[in-house]
């Protein structure tokens, strides 16, 4: 038996009922970024045509996303506020799978965001909490489990060399094809630009979602093999796929987040998508986040689910 303080980890896919789950903050992210100092092309994007979001603006569309999970009666833990520190992104600090918490090696620039989460590293038993090997990389973006799958979005090491925004290594998929011999481990590679944030992919929940009991979100032409978008049609089945134009890609309509198989959280921008959800039986709570977006990510980046019932 756990104590009561004690977190009993159970993520076995996207969509089952959301219990507790990490929430990003916004306090204190500090002024704009210099160029030099954005380690992903939409913060590049934003700073240079000084449209940079503002730390108040950030705060209150989190606070609007805060407020959705609270309705559905979700425990949400926050990390330590840093001063100066962006900690608006929970979800690349680790990801759960089954009943373990593996920690993200995530690049240098966001080292130290991780302490920022010790309290509730510590709420979780020592033996289920896995450091990855300093070899590996992976962020939390990049891992979707789905039952009996493990969808990794990675990048070969030729890219791995060449792009700040190439977050996991094919090394990292193999570690983890080992760790769960009993689920399908899938990589799926994508493309990637540091420096157009229209041709960069940069996690796979930029480009793939799933949804409800048996659907997901897909942008095709994130993906460097074709192969790979067989993979994910032959699995759901064309039917019940959302295919994203490129523009919808580039606004990152994957990257909602779901409460369980009925309710998913949206921005209120997403019209097509939120409609489609809808025609599903899903119910789509709609959050304006486009503030926030402009830091490279939405609603999924922002969370890192810990247990789903």
């Amino acid at each position: 038996m756990h104590s009561k303080n004690k977190i009993a980890l159970n993520i076995e896919n996207e969509t089952a009922l959301l219990k507790t789950v990490v929430l990003g903050i916004a306090n204190d992210f500090g002024s704009v970024p210099k160029i030099e100092d954005c380690y992903d092309p939409s913060s590049k994007y934003y700073v240079k045509n000084n449209i940079y979001p503002k730390q108040e603006d950030i705060t209150s569309e989190i606070e609007e996303f805060f407020n959705i999970l609270n309705k559905y009666d979700v425990e949400i833990l926050r990390p330590k506020n840093v001063v100066g520190l962006n900690q608006v992104f929970a979800r690349d600090l680790g990801f759960v799978i089954e009943d373990h918490l593996f920690i993200s090696n995530v690049i240098e620039d966001r080292a130290g965001e991780l302490p920022a989460i010790s309290d509730v590293v510590s709420k979780i038993p020592m033996n289920q909490v896995l450091k990855l090997p300093n070899d590996l990389k992976i962020e939390g973006g990049d891992v979707t489990v789905t039952n009996d799958h493990i969808f990794i979005g990675c990048s070969n090491n030729l890219d791995m060399k060449k792009f700040k925004v190439a977050r996991t290594n094919l090394e990292a998929v193999a570690y983890l094809a080992n760790k769960f011999p009993n689920k399908k481990v899938v990589g799926l590679e994508l493309y990637k630009s540091d420096e157009d944030k229209d041709e960069n992919t940069l996690h796979l929940d930029c480009c793939f979602q799933p949804i409800g009991l048996n659907k997901a979100i897909v942008a095709t032409d994130s993906f460097k093999h074709k192969s790979d978008v067989d993979y994910i049609e032959n699995l759901y089945g064309k039917d019940h796929l959302f295919y994203l134009t490129q523009e919808e890609k580039n606004m990152m309509n994957s990257n909602v987040f779901s409460i369980s198989t009925k309710i998913v959280v949206s921005d209120v921008r997403f019209e097509r998508l939120n409609n489609w959800m809808t025609s599903c039986g899903i119910k789509v709570e709609t959050v304006n986040y486009k503030e926030v977006s402009k830091m490279g990510g939405l609603f999924r980046c922002s969370t890192l689910p810990l247990i789903r019932a």
